[in-house]
């Protein structure tokens, strides 16, 4: 059953080494932004140029793929003297591909200043609320502008920039910038920082498996992003950034084992050409619920056990098609999914049974060709309806950990739930016996 050691860290050297040049490519197209924004920001100071772009970076570092990096644009707003309305969600519906299923919400100037009249408009009976579709034009206008400008100065060259992405519906910009042969796309939102009030959260505040106060200061500062041309969203972009990088800090391969299984999304298991329906924002979200569902270090020992800690999360996702957002546990990131995940569950399974057959590289041709014998008792466990919230619980996991030979923990007290959760499910569920 397991994977030769080597093997493993053969597979993730080969991605670690190709991070380096993957970094620089990234550092040449943000300076080009940079210097776009600059541009943009010169014409209408309302536009913020934010240079600490860490963690744009460092999640950057971690894809195996060039996957659109979020960029969000700090607008020269004073958020604490807002008012914020928030909406019915039935009042908002789906807007450039952004889900209605996060409650939206307007923001009224509560003293209108003449700065701000032209980005401002009547939504439901109120005079004076920012309007994200009025923001989202302007600085698409200063954006083109910015590109002529700088290529007639040579500030760019031909080919740095493409704007042809750019779309009228879209809650975002979207630009295609060459920081090597491949271009990176950045997807430029406007945000709302308020600081007097923390994000809303709706789950528990625990730092199980973070470092003391991670949620807290991930947390501390609500953004609105633009949800519809009228109304805004609560972003949690920059929230979990800060958490994945809380991850880093922690002993242990964890941030290796999200590479490893990016690089599989990208070799095996999308469609072709490496596209498919599970993105990396997917299994970031999968790696949180990992830190929190398995917060002993022991967890965290070796390579493939930790690559298995976020695999059976994924597994039981999948088989459900329910993945539960990290900060707001109501929303399904899976929602709308089915078909592609139907078709996805049995090359994640394939691997977590025979992982050799996918730690290697492929070249020219997609790697994944058939598919394993499927152990029946496992797949009914990974498909069993949740009561009481036990089938998303570490004994839960410890269960299935167990029957991919990967459990290898000594704490009694784990090992004992494990057993008395597992006897429930043979008692409530006869196949299981």
């Amino acid at each position: 059953m397991e994977a030769n050691t080597s093997l493993w860290h053969s597979y993730l050297g080969v991605i670690l080494s190709r991070e380096r040049q993957r970094m620089e490519h990234f550092q040449r197209a943000e300076d080009i932004l940079l210097t776009l924004l600059e541009s943009v920001h010169a014409r209408d100071p309302r536009f913020l140029v934010d240079y600490a772009r860490n963690l744009e970076a460092f999640e950057f570092s971690l894809c195996a793929s060039e996957d659109a990096v979020t960029l969000e644009v700090p607008l020269r707003v004073d958020g604490d003297t807002l008012r914020v309305l928030a909406r019915r969600r039935g009042d908002s519906p789906e807007q450039g591909g952004h889900a209605a299923e996060l409650s939206t919400c307007c923001l009224e100037l509560c003293s209108p200043g003449a700065d701000l009249e032209d980005w401002t408009g009547a939504v439901d009976g109120m005079e004076h609320c920012l309007l994200p579709g009025k923001i989202l034009q302007h600085l698409k206008e200063l954006l083109v502008s910015a590109i002529v400008r700088c290529q007639r100065l040579f500030l760019l060259q031909p080919g740095d920039i493409s704007a042809e992405n750019l779309r009228e519906d879209a809650m975002e910009l979207s630009l295609l910038i060459r920081g090597s042969w491949k271009p990176i796309r950045f997807d430029i939102v406007p945000v709302v920082r308020r600081q007097q009030e923390p994000l809303q959260l709706r789950r528990r505040q625990s730092d199980r498996g973070f470092p003391a106060g991670s949620l807290r200061r991930a947390t501390e500062e609500a953004h609105f992003v633009p949800a519809s041309p009228l109304c805004w969203r609560s972003s949690t972009h920059l929230p979990l950034l800060k958490l994945l990088r809380g991850v880093d800090s922690l002993q242990g391969p964890r941030l290796d084992s999200l590479r490893l299984l990016d690089q599989l999304r990208e070799q095996d298991w999308g469609g072709q050409a490496g596209t498919g329906t599970l993105t990396f924002q997917h299994l970031k979200m999968v790696l949180l619920w990992s830190t929190e569902l398995f917060p002993s270090p022991e967890d965290w020992q070796d390579l493939e056990g930790s690559v298995y800690r976020l695999l059976v999360i994924l597994l039981r996702c999948l088989a459900t098609q329910h993945l539960p957002h990290f900060l707001n546990p109501e929303e399904n990131l899976f929602q709308g999914m089915a078909p592609d995940l139907a078709s996805l569950y049995p090359k994640v399974e394939s691997f977590a049974w025979d992982p050799q057959r996918f730690l290697r590289f492929h070249f020219g041709l997609h790697g994944f060709s058939g598919s394993c014998q499927a152990d029946t008792k496992t797949r009914a466990l990974l498909q069993l309806p949740s009561k009481d919230g036990f089938c998303w619980d570490t004994a839960y996991f410890d269960i299935l950990l167990s029957q991919f030979q990967v459990f290898r923990i000594q704490d009694s007290a784990r090992r004992s739930a494990a057993s008395q959760l597992l006897a429930r499910i043979r008692q409530e569920t006869p196949q299981q016996s």
